[in-house]
């Protein structure tokens, strides 16, 4: 990373293969998303992963709840591949887990890593055993775990412990100190015991969920300095619509910049019939806007003010931002580096040449009382002038071309 403001390298840790897919290790960061589909409607549910895929979702995470879940999983594994969509599937486990993988095999082996939350995998002596064969089950079929923390459902046992302790400490924490705490001592005594049972450290994700801020930003600092282990971030129960965007951001953001995280996931509630890939595309534009990594060309744009009473660049922006994005399914698997493209659209004669030299490809659209003409600079330098109706498609026009020659065709794999 070239700013100094930004560490210059992750917080070190061991790396984790799932699938194709490492976290981790010197791995860049995973982008990962879930299903809120039925897993037993095998159709809807290889619809939605290819989707989620499509948008740049690098692992794809699966509810497997019931028998026939469990039993859908193998077909679904089996139509993607037919797709040729090789989207990593992680199983969700709870509850049942252990008796799901045992029943079906298949399941088992079909899929790339299980989540296994350590508060609800059972209670007393069930707990350890069906623990147990949650890991002995990993470790059979070569599999990674995620042991995947909630605040919401902490073992009871190990809370009441940790409580315990707490009374009698001569300094006793808070409330929300005992919560970090529990949280960090179930993850690491969790991920202890499957090493003890076989699991190696390179199998082994942590994460310790929370829906505040703060506490997010507080547990995983703390649980970051305890641990080597490969760490999946994302605010639990994050909300709808600018309030999950916002407070996902706001907490990653913080974690990302301090070098912590190896995966992350964006928990946005989808809006009724809203696109569920939106929380790939948010999880992409926080490592891109922060210079972690990059995806897709992102356009620069005006706010707008009163010299922009036209809404046709806000609409020119927004209809080049699409598709780039869809264009990018195509160019990724063709060009080297385009993904590094950068664009502006701008809506007036104030900034509008300027930002636009500093961007690979920039338009600057008339402003209020301007001519209806739009200059367009590629490289820092004026090419053509657009005017008429057709703006927008001759923008487009330009942007093609700009990457078939400038960026390096990628060679064939024979």
């Amino acid at each position: 990373m070239s700013s100094n403001n930004i560490p210059s390298s992750r917080r070190k840790c061991v790396g984790v293969k799932v699938g194709s897919v490492t976290i981790g290790g010197d791995a860049p960061i995973v982008v990962q998303s879930m299903t809120n589909t039925d897993t037993a409607d095998e159709i809807a549910t290889t619809m939605q992963v290819a989707q989620l895929a499509r948008a740049g979702s690098e692992l794809v995470r699966i509810t497997v709840n019931t028998m026939e879940a469990a039993r859908a999983v193998a077909g679904i594994r089996a139509r993607l591949d037919d797709m040729g969509c090789h989207v990593p599937l992680v199983g969700d486990f709870h509850f049942n887990g252990h008796k799901l993988l045992t029943a079906y095999p298949e399941c088992a082996q079909a899929l790339a890593k299980y989540r296994i939350n350590p508060g609800n995998v059972g209670q007393g002596k069930k707990r350890d055993e069906q623990f147990s064969t949650l890991i002995e089950t990993a470790c059979k079929y070569d599999k990674p775990v995620r042991i995947g923390v909630n605040w919401g459902s902490l073992d009871p046992t190990m809370l009441a412990r940790i409580m315990d302790e707490n009374a009698r400490a001569a300094s006793p924490m808070d409330a929300a100190q005992v919560m970090r705490k529990a949280l960090i001592t179930s993850a690491l005594e969790s991920a202890a015991k499957a090493e003890e049972l076989g699991l190696g450290r390179d199998r082994i994700v942590l994460s310790c969920k929370v829906s505040g801020v703060q506490d997010l930003i507080a547990v995983y600092s703390e649980l970051a300095a305890q641990c080597d282990y490969a760490l999946h971030l994302g605010l639990t129960e994050a909300g709808m619509g600018s309030k999950g965007i916002v407070a996902s951001t706001a907490a990653l953001s913080v974690l990302l910049f301090r070098g912590i995280g190896d995966t992350i996931r964006i928990s946005l509630t989808p809006e009724p019939g809203g696109d569920r890939s939106r929380e790939v595309i948010v999880g992409q534009e926080i490592l891109q806007t922060m210079g972690l990594r990059a995806f897709v060309p992102l356009v620069a744009a005006c706010p707008g003010c009163g010299r922009t009473t036209s809404t046709y660049f806000q609409e020119l922006a927004e209809s080049i931002q699409a598709y780039v994005r869809e264009q990018m399914i195509d160019w990724r698997e063709q060009y080297d580096g385009v993904e590094n493209m950068t664009l502006a659209v701008m809506g007036c004669v104030v900034n509008g040449p300027g930002e636009s030299k500093h961007a690979n490809i920039g338009i600057s659209l008339p402003g209020s009382g301007e001519n209806p003409v739009a200059p367009v600079f590629v490289d820092g330098q004026k090419t053509v002038t657009l005017k008429g109706d057709n703006i927008a498609g001759e923008f487009r026009a330009i942007v093609d071309e700009y990457v078939r020659t400038k960026y390096r065709k990628k060679v064939a794999n024979v």
